[in-house]
């Protein structure tokens, strides 16, 4: 039988490493370089197109599962937006919190399946 406690302290260890190091990886790269300045460039790289459709289908993934949980249409359209100038970073921001909101016992059903309050 699985530990409740165990893999919630688990997912909350591995989302916080994901976390620090996608911010790191983010703001690294944006020390080095300039996304907007090199968009054309980047625009023109096939996997670079491929790339940013993975990643807006993604969004769309996370998003519909943000919207069963979410009640309040500020909170869906904040996230929207959150997800999609942030990308990883707020997606490992959202499950954070809602791990972290977890009561005690609780695990993977009410993770996924509970709607906030």
């Amino acid at each position: 039988m699985l530990n409740t406690k165990r893999i919630v302290t688990t997912l909350k260890i591995l989302f916080s490493v994901l976390l620090i190091w996608i911010c790191y990886v983010v703001i690294s790269t944006s020390l080095q370089s300039n996304l907007l300045a090199n968009w054309n460039f980047l625009g023109s790289i096939p996997w670079m197109r491929a790339t940013l459709w993975d990643f807006y289908t993604n969004v769309v993934v996370i998003y519909f599962w943000l919207c069963y949980k979410e009640r309040s249409l500020i909170a869906k359209l904040l996230w929207l937006v959150l997800l999609v100038c942030l990308g990883s970073i707020a997606s490992c921001s959202y499950i954070l919190i809602q791990l972290f909101k977890l009561k005690r016992g609780e695990g993977l059903k009410e993770l996924f399946g509970n709607k906030n309050g």
